[in-house]
């Protein structure tokens, strides 16, 4: 995926194959990998030359630590760019805070575990563990943080617009929507690159961090199944922030 901003984006989204690497269990906004039970920068160096992809680049912290940024920029865009349309004023989130140990950043006084990420609303941050998101980041590839960020991002902007619903997985499926708005909104504007074959790594990537069938949709923590997440993320995807029931 190649980021079209004031720095150079990323190459593509080779190996979106996320199914033992990580599960999105975003209730409260954070995103964690599976354990059983599922509880939602810095300017970063420059990147490497445009003809760089995830296959033959070194994944390094800096690479990785780029891609969060570029990921940040097109989402504050995007963002910007659709709250101005409908006359109303955008503001970016705060910060993001990357952690290395649990209880280093904590979100209104409860402490932020290892193998996670979160949006903050008390805050108004996307904290995320370092550790374990360079590494998912090195398996995944640069999809995992275009993804995440734009994830956590929608979680943000919910708040923002006032949105609250009554059950995790309808705040869940409504930012996977979002989140495939921004993504396929930015691709069609030019302010991201797609390489052949990416669009169905996005489904196999999304389809893998359902949750497990026998999970009840009313469960605190629901997310969706692999079918559930899937639909709503290209409903996004292509055909943009209308198929995400924003009001």
């Amino acid at each position: 995926m190649r980021a079209r901003s004031g720095r150079p984006g990323r190459g593509s989204l080779a190996g979106l194959l996320v199914a033992a690497l990580v599960s999105l269990a975003c209730a409260g906004g954070g995103l964690a990998e599976p354990a059983g039970e599922r509880p939602a920068s810095e300017r970063a160096p420059a990147s490497p030359g445009p003809d760089t992809t995830r296959a033959d680049s070194t994944t390094s912290v800096a690479e990785f630590e780029q891609d969060v940024a570029d990921a940040q920029a097109v989402a504050e865009r995007y963002w910007a760019a659709q709250f101005k349309e409908s006359g109303q004023r955008f503001q970016p989130v705060r910060r993001i805070i990357p952690y290395q140990r649990a209880g280093e950043v904590s979100c209104g006084g409860q402490a932020l575990p290892r193998n996670n990420a979160v949006y903050c609303s008390r805050g108004d941050f996307i904290a995320y563990d370092v550790a374990w998101s360079v590494a998912a980041f090195r398996q995944v590839g640069d999809a995992f943080v275009f993804y995440l960020l734009g994830h956590e991002y929608a979680h943000a902007i919910q708040v923002r617009l006032g949105i609250n619903y009554s059950f995790t997985i309808q705040q869940e499926l409504q930012a996977d929507c979002m989140a495939g708005a921004y993504l396929g909104d930015s691709v069609r504007s030019g302010a991201l690159t797609l390489a052949e074959g990416d669009l169905e790594e996005f489904r196999e990537g999304v389809a893998a961090v359902g949750d497990d069938p026998d999970q009840p949709w009313f469960a605190e923590g629901a997310h969706g199944t692999a079918e559930q997440r899937t639909d709503m993320f290209f409903r996004g995807y292509e055909g943009s922030l209308k198929e995400c029931d924003l009001g």
